[in-house]
């Protein structure tokens, strides 16, 4: 089912996931794992994430028709230690080294109480939130973050140094629904600013600076040689809180599983270069799983989570406002509203997939 509005074009999940999932094994990706980046990429758009979504489809396709990516990556257990193990994913699409490490470490946390995996010689791996969703499926507290290619200003910086660097946590209620952090350590992710851009809207003070270090409410003047800036911006807002976020992700991800750190990390797109400097294997990702029954009665825990989330729910609201939500309200709530009606895909990014399906031949209308 394809509808239109003015922004964008209206396609069923269903037929998103079989679109690209064919796109993946096109290039000879095995079915199960294109299968399974598919569905990483489909958590995004379900849920509202639509920086995150098949609007990167592309950036995937050029660079597994580049070479720069291996479709049958073998994975490789480099280093283990009881509950902690670092992984080199072989080069292979983050969408599928990501989900495999996550249960690895999810396995770790069954046997041990917790499980820990630093990832290295990967790449993106789309939301930091499916993830610790991996982990739910077992009532286990599940973590994940990764570094990214840089466009992050240091805190009092003026140039990229760090990635949008997200981390991502959740908690599993009994009756409630799961908490679900999610964000990045930037004032907003790079995909918000082009999502600005498509749609000729300005963006925000605070978000990003341009070439020359000052703040802009341009996307393209951050696009062109500018920077996006740490969560909390400058000074005022505390802005050296997400710098030390985005310095803690690069760390546990890249330094600690070899990867390629700071302004090192491999870019995420076609037309830019790698770094001529490297100083690791690929971008890394680091991912954590925590049996609950190590630390309390699991049954207790998740009572005290419907505690919290009742409690939170009735706050007294800030006026103007809709009220507390609970962190993961908000891709729930568009997850049961796309269900229902259908991902709004913009249309610049439909004429990228239509690109794909004229060049490889799979259907997509």
């Amino acid at each position: 089912m394809i509808s239109k509005d003015h922004q964008n074009v209206i396609i069923s999940a269903e037929q998103l996931r079989r679109f690209t999932t064919e796109v993946f094994g096109y290039f000879g990706v095995p079915h199960d794992d294109a299968a399974l980046a598919a569905d990483v990429l489909a958590y995004s758009d379900e849920h509202g994430i639509d920086s995150h979504g098949v609007a990167r489809l592309k950036t995937y396709y050029d660079l597994l028709k580049a070479g720069r990516i291996n479709p049958k990556p073998v994975l490789t257990i480099v280093r283990e230690k009881g509950s902690v193990a670092t992984v080199d994913g072989d080069n292979g699409l983050g969408l599928v080294v990501g989900p495999k490490c996550m249960e690895i470490a999810m396995r770790k946390a069954n046997a041990h109480g917790s499980g820990w995996v630093s990832v290295c010689n990967t790449n993106h791996y789309g939301a930091a939130g499916y993830y610790p969703v991996m982990a739910l499926q077992e009532d286990l507290i599940g973590i994940s973050m990764t570094n990214t290619t840089k466009g992050v200003a240091p805190f009092n910086g003026a140039e990229k140094m760090l990635g949008t660097n997200p981390v991502a946590i959740a908690f599993p209620g009994l009756h409630e629904p799961p908490v679900i952090i999610d964000f990045a350590s930037s004032a907003v992710s790079y995909g918000k600013v082009e999502i600005a851009k498509r749609k000729g809207e300005k963006i925000p003070e605070g978000w990003c600076i341009d070439k020359d270090g000052k703040s802009t409410t341009e996307p393209a003047e951050m696009i062109e040689g500018g920077a996006l800036l740490p969560l909390g911006s400058t000074d005022t807002g505390s802005g050296h809180k997400g710098y030390c976020l985005a310095s803690m992700v690069d760390i546990l991800s890249a330094v600690l599983s070899g990867a390629n750190w700071g302004p090192f990390a491999a870019p995420f797109a076609i037309h830019v270069a790698p770094s001529g400097k490297q100083v690791g294997k690929g971008i890394g990702h680091f991912f954590g799983a925590m049996d609950i029954e190590g630390f309390r009665d699991k049954l207790d825990f998740k009572k005290d989570i419907d505690e919290w989330i009742h409690t939170m729910r009735a706050t007294k609201p800030m006026p103007g406002t809709e009220g507390v939500l609970i962190p993961g309200d908000p891709e729930r709530h568009a997850y049961q509203l796309r269900m229902k009606s259908g991902i709004p895909v913009n249309k610049e990014v439909v004429a990228s997939l239509r690109v794909i399906a004229e060049e490889t031949g799979i259907p997509f209308e």
